[in-house]
């Protein structure tokens, strides 16, 4: 496997209006290494979920704070990370709640709460948690789809 070709760094504040910025530079990078339009679009809510969490969840109401994103650029493979340094979630929980997902449940059965995740879940194809310092959200999508993982669990916390 590769190295990795170019890294592309943004840290934007912990403001919604902010985070068109990132999927549209997101979008730009993912478009440069030839990925499909629908990949490309799961992409994109991918990375906005993950920073719409940040910007929702991160700071306390008032507090200032920012979110980093880094794109990594690989020949086969995008990785991105969505990081934030403020209070950290149990990621854990949320990620055993939103398991399994029944299809029979409305709308409003569901739980608000995790859906961000999961939608990051079902769209990349390998999510981490870190939630030691803050929370890292690490996402992959390869480009040609044969190094997925087929198992249940791809949404991990990387301690476990």
């Amino acid at each position: 496997m590769k190295g990795i070709s170019d890294v592309v760094e943004l840290t934007i504040p912990a403001k919604k209006e902010y985070v068109g910025i990132v999927r549209l530079a997101t979008s730009g990078v993912a478009n440069r290494m030839g990925y499909s339009y629908d990949d490309i679009e799961d992409i994109k809510v991918a990375v906005s979920e993950a920073c719409t969490n940040a910007v929702n969840h991160a700071y306390k109401e008032g507090e200032e704070g920012q979110v980093h994103i880094k794109l990594l650029t690989y020949e086969n493979r995008l990785e991105i990370m969505v990081i934030d340094h403020g209070q950290s979630f149990d990621a854990k929980k949320v990620i055993q709640e939103m398991k399994p997902l029944n299809a029979s449940m409305t709308l409003e059965q569901l739980n608000e709460g995790g859906l961000g995740l999961y939608l990051i879940e079902t769209l990349m194809d390998q999510v981490t948690v870190n939630i030691e310092a803050g929370v890292v959200v690490f996402m992959t999508k390869f480009l040609s789809g044969d190094e997925v993982e087929h198992h249940e669990n791809r949404a991990y916390l990387s301690h476990d």
